[in-house]
């Protein structure tokens, strides 16, 4: 049987017109669209970039909001895209496969995100400790017949390349779909032929954001006791009602062409239901950059009276510096091919007077930790590395002779136990 032939989406014949002319604006229908996107993209940038702007100047919790930031950007990178997607609709397809590539980005800063909230929440801030108080439950549906152990080492590494995978196939399969399209083997005019890369590359995408999804739902629903006040559901469905409506209103668009949508002089029924789908994103993207701005707030985020706001340079380039997700991915699948575990990153420490609640204690050397003070009459001399021994009478004895004994931290510290009424 031979292969179908792949019709074109676009007509040989091109509008030659300009938006301007000598007698001012061309106001036809697809002008006046090009105006509402261009005026909705740039509406919500505005809102973005004042999200941004404001936990960039209070950047108190970089682990946390570097993930947050990477998520607004999501409804000006759609939008912006959308616009030009509309703007040179004979390109439609080029753009989409990029706009859509980002969605993988969110998605796994998303589980970033939670897992650093899980972490806030342990005594050392590991989320593998806050996952070790839970016991061994059954899976989510479809797959509830299966029970799982969070305690298991596997059990980190495997949500995170679940959902983690995606950022890595997402783009791969856009890459893929733009070559395929530039040498007419794409063909998403012909549905889900077997005779064209479409169907395959759908195929692939389906299963890794399947596999995605799944993932963050496992853990969500393991931790939400941990989650409650950092109101995830919320920050989850601004992103995930953007994907939603981006997919369900393209597949809407798409079944009225050659019913509702009828072909023009300049414009096949699919160059206008690609365009009226890219006018819709722009308009929706203005009310999920509202949205982010409410979800993700940065009140939670206020710098200490006195502190001078952050640069926002910084920020910005952690923001865009993706070596967490490799460093992720890596330690998962080196964890699967080996059995080595990844070694903790290095986290906020607290002295001895910050742990007990010391006023004015002060803070460790390099620590972004929010309960760090700076107060010059504070006493500089906690040493966060000395451990409270167990009462023994020998040492209660000795520390009344006022002679030190020689600790059991290979004798490189002393330790003295309090005798009342002795001097410190």
């Amino acid at each position: 049987m031979s292969r179908p032939v792949c019709l074109s989406d676009n007509k040989d014949v091109i509008d030659q017109s300009s938006f301007w002319d000598t007698n001012g604006v061309n106001w036809d229908a697809h002008r006046i669209g090009w105006a509402i996107a261009g005026g909705c993209a740039a509406l919500t940038l505005i809102i973005s970039v004042i999200s941004v702007g404001r936990h960039c100047r209070s950047y108190t919790k970089p682990r946390e909001q570097r993930q947050i930031l990477r998520i607004l950007y999501m409804p000006p990178v759609y939008a912006i895209i959308s616009f030009f997607s509309y703007r040179f609709f004979r390109n439609f397809t080029y753009y989409s496969f990029i706009e859509v590539a980002y969605e993988a980005v969110t998605i796994s800063a998303f589980l970033l995100l939670i897992i650093e909230y899980v972490a806030a929440t342990a005594s050392d801030r590991r989320a593998e400790n806050a996952v070790a108080r839970k016991d061994k439950r059954p899976l989510p549906i479809p797959f509830c017949c299966w029970r799982y152990r969070p305690t298991k080492a596997y059990f980190m590494y495997t949500v995170k390349w679940s959902v983690l995978q995606y950022v890595i196939f997402r783009p791969l399969i856009s890459i893929v779909g733009i070559v395929c399209q530039k040498y007419d083997v794409l063909c998403e005019s012909a549905g889900f032929s077997i005779y064209y890369a479409n169907v395959y590359l759908e195929a692939v995408d389906f299963v890794s954001i399947t596999f995605a999804l799944y993932g963050l739902l496992v853990f969500y629903g393991l931790m939400s006791e941990e989650l409650k006040g950092r109101r995830p559901l919320a920050k989850f469905l601004c992103i995930k009602l953007i994907v939603m409506f981006t997919f369900y209103q393209s597949f809407v668009f798409s079944a009225l062409e050659g019913r509702v949508i009828k072909e023009t002089t300049y414009w096949t029924a699919t160059n206008i239901a690609d365009g009226l789908n890219a006018l819709a994103i722009c308009i929706e993207m203005v009310i999920f950059a509202g949205l982010m701005m409410w979800a993700y707030t940065p009140a939670e985020y206020r710098r200490k009276a006195g502190t001078p706001p952050t640069s926002i340079w910084r920020p910005l380039w952690d923001s865009i510096n993706y070596s967490d997700f490799a460093r992720e991915i890596w330690g998962s699948l080196r964890f699967f091919f080996t059995g080595k575990q990844q070694q903790p990153e290095a986290r906020d420490k607290l002295n001895f007077g910050q742990a007990f609640g010391v006023e004015g204690a002060p803070r460790v050397a390099g620590s972004n930790s929010e309960f760090a003070v700076r107060n010059p009459a504070a006493r500089p001399s906690y040493d966060e590395h000395l451990h409270l021994a167990a009462y023994d009478a020998e040492s209660y004895a000795l520390a009344d002779t006022g002679k030190p004994e020689q600790s059991d931290m290979g004798g490189a510290q002393e330790r003295y136990a309090y005798s009342p009424g002795r001097a410190s």
